[in-house]
């Protein structure tokens, strides 16, 4: 039975590296997000973060890691996750449905320049979607990091970075990956003065 286990670590640290290796072709499109953040942010922006099940833990850790810091001592950002208000959802949810509790949060809270960063695995969620599209309605900015083809997500985005294949917790693993190496170039973009 151990060897088994070992072979079933083997096979899925196998295929994650396989999925990291091809996170190189998307380096620019990283760098292109972070400028993008870095931008909003410097003129006074806030960026929003919103996604559903492991992309909403994502969401909250991301937005830790700007508001907090990552490495370095530095400014707070204006980085928040839209998933962290139990109230909000539940109440949203039940006299609005599911399908607009982030969208509900972005008319509320965004404003032209800001940036919607959405994190979906499919890019076919419908809290997303509809986010997405509230966000364009304001002049807000969207970034997606996707998975699966990027879904109907993707063509709502101003800048989509779809990791390629099918596996979802591959497709998380990298995003959380894509999501440290956007934090780290932010900090290199911004002022680190205290």
């Amino acid at each position: 039975m151990a060897g088994d286990l070992s072979g079933a670590i083997r096979e899925h640290l196998a295929g994650h590296r396989e999925l990291m290796a091809g996170l190189d072709a998307m380096a620019d499109d990283l760098a292109a997000a972070a400028r993008r953040i870095a931008d909003v942010l410097a003129a006074g922006g806030s960026v929003w973060l919103a996604g559903n099940g492991g992309s909403a833990a994502d969401a909250q850790h991301i937005a830790a890691e700007m508001e907090g810091r990552l490495e370095t001592e530095r400014p707070a950002r204006a980085v928040h996750s839209l998933v962290v208000n139990s109230s909000t959802l539940s109440s949203v949810g039940n006299d609005y449905g599911f399908e607009r509790v982030f969208a509900r949060q972005v008319a509320g809270f965004a404003r032209a320049g800001d940036l919607l960063w959405l994190i979906s695995t499919s890019g076919r969620s419908p809290n997303l979607v509809a986010a997405a599209e509230a966000a364009r309605a304001k002049g807000v900015g969207v970034l997606g990091f996707l998975g699966k083809g990027g879904g109907p997500l993707a063509p709502r985005c101003d800048l989509a970075l779809v990791v390629p294949g099918a596996n979802t917790q591959w497709i998380q693993e990298a995003h959380i990956v894509m999501g440290h190496i956007v934090c780290r170039l932010v900090d290199r973009l911004l002022p680190a003065e205290v």
